[in-house]
């Protein structure tokens, strides 16, 4: 699926595990101390119910990259149980931030747990990410909670959030 962001055409589509490299860069350089490891994302992606996708830039030339391969520029993921889904993970490049990439994959994070059926899309956010709160908020998140200490090892604090869902076409409740 292909999403026009900031100007330019970004495509979605399934993580791959030769995006792991790629997705761990992005980890660390986002998430620093608690970034996933190697191992936390191919138990993550090994386990039940679970759907990641990347977010690729329209660009090919990129000399880094092998002929035709597109860089990575963002990933996101969610976990359903049966009942709702939750969003385990989302990140952006940082120089692609504020260009819609993280509301492409949301969106598509959105669909797919329509499309599982799910009564509700979960998530814990930073108390301090503004950006992201803004993000979730136009979506129609509210906070329904907060976690002390949840973010480990910085020790930072997050906000349950919840969008309820209903039938396609029918505003949260």
């Amino acid at each position: 699926m292909a999403a026009t962001v900031g100007g330019g055409e970004v495509r979605l589509r399934d993580l791959r595990h030769d995006d792991f490299d790629r997705v761990l860069e992005l980890e660390r350089l986002l998430f620093g101390a608690g970034a996933w490891t190697y191992g936390m994302l191919a138990d993550e992606l090994a386990a039940l119910g679970r759907w990641y996708v990347v977010a690729e830039a329209d660009r090919t030339d990129d000399p880094t990259l092998a002929p035709g391969r597109r860089r990575v520029v963002g990933y996101a993921g969610l976990w359903f149980d049966g009942d709702v889904t939750q969003v385990m993970t989302i990140g952006v490049d940082p120089g692609w931030q504020r260009h819609g990439i993280g509301r492409a994959l949301m969106e598509a994070l959105v669909a797919r747990s329509r499309a599982l059926g799910a009564a509700a899309v979960l998530l814990e956010v930073r108390v301090d990410n503004a950006p992201a709160l803004t993000m979730y908020e136009a979506f129609g998140f509210e906070r329904i909670g907060l976690r002390k200490r949840y973010y480990q090892p910085e020790d930072k604090d997050a906000y349950t959030m919840r969008l309820l869902l209903g039938p396609v076409g029918e505003a949260p409740a």
